[in-house]
């Protein structure tokens, strides 16, 4: 699908990938609806990209509702919806040390806020024969977080979604895609940049966001801002046992180098 003339709604718009989405979108000729929990960020963006801002909790199924409501409202169907709010923080000590609440709040963040959002929008698209849903994952959803078992594994979920909604209504008219960076410069890795100006692995928001809009455009279900992370998936596949092998080294590397294996880091070592 083109973005060009179409109504397009992002979450988590006010930093990061969404908002260099929605400055990406805006340039060519979108319809944008920046929508964040953070309403000062979400109007700051809004007012640089001509847009309008919702604030949105996307955890509440109602507010994601009226998200879409409000969109509609302003800029008529919804073309596009963006899911790309999310949040990371790592784990305290083992892998199943975050707290019930840390782990309840990346399923409502990384799973819940997608069908939300596909309820909402899955009923008119449908009837019209139109419509993309995109779903920003992860890599980790592909491979494997290490030092975040809970943010892998709904970003596995994520991923498991996607290809739920692709499989059971690319015949209906409805383009699904799923986005899957690697490292990302963005807040919430605590990175600016300047960070990824000399390390390949690690790509700018607007790098992802030039990557979103060649996908969409070119039908694809499966984004990968790194390519890189095509040819690790298909070695995990090959031979998941070396794979887990050679996670366990990385791993381990991370603790020698770098003192401890922290999702903020682990780009200096890929």
């Amino acid at each position: 699908m083109m973005l060009a003339g179409k109504s397009v709604v992002i979450t988590g718009a006010g930093s990061g990938i969404g908002a260099a989405l929605a400055r990406r979108a805006a340039l060519v000729g979108s319809r944008v609806c920046v929508s964040d929990l953070d309403g000062e960020k979400a109007r700051s963006v809004a007012s640089e990209v001509g847009g309008i801002a919702v604030q949105c909790d996307v955890r509440d199924e109602n507010a994601v509702q009226e998200l879409v409501k409000e969109a509609t409202r302003a800029h008529g169907q919804v073309d596009i919806f963006v899911s790309n709010a999310g949040l990371g923080g790592g784990e305290p000590d083992h892998a199943a040390s975050a707290s019930d609440d840390v782990w309840m709040l990346n399923w409502e963040v990384h799973v819940m806020a997608h069908v939300y959002a596909s309820r909402a929008l899955l009923p008119g698209m449908i009837a019209r024969g139109s419509g993309h849903l995109i779903n920003v994952a992860s890599a980790a959803g592909l491979l494997n977080q290490i030092g975040d078992a809970a943010y892998s594994a709904t970003k596995h979920a994520a991923v498991s979604f996607a290809e739920s909604l692709a499989i059971s209504h690319g015949s209906e008219g409805i383009e699904v895609s799923v986005v899957c960076p690697q490292y990302v410069a963005t807040p919430l890795l605590r990175l600016s940049d300047a960070d990824a100006q000399f390390r390949s692995s690690l790509l700018t928001a607007d790098d992802v966001a030039l990557s979103i809009i060649a996908g969409v455009e070119a039908g694809q279900f499966l984004i990968l801002p790194h390519p890189v992370v095509q040819e690790y998936a298909i070695q995990r596949a090959k031979d998941h046992e070396r794979w887990i092998k050679g996670m366990q080294s990385l791993r381990g590397k991370a603790v020698e180098i770098l003192g401890r294996a922290s999702p903020e880091t682990l780009y200096k070592l890929v």
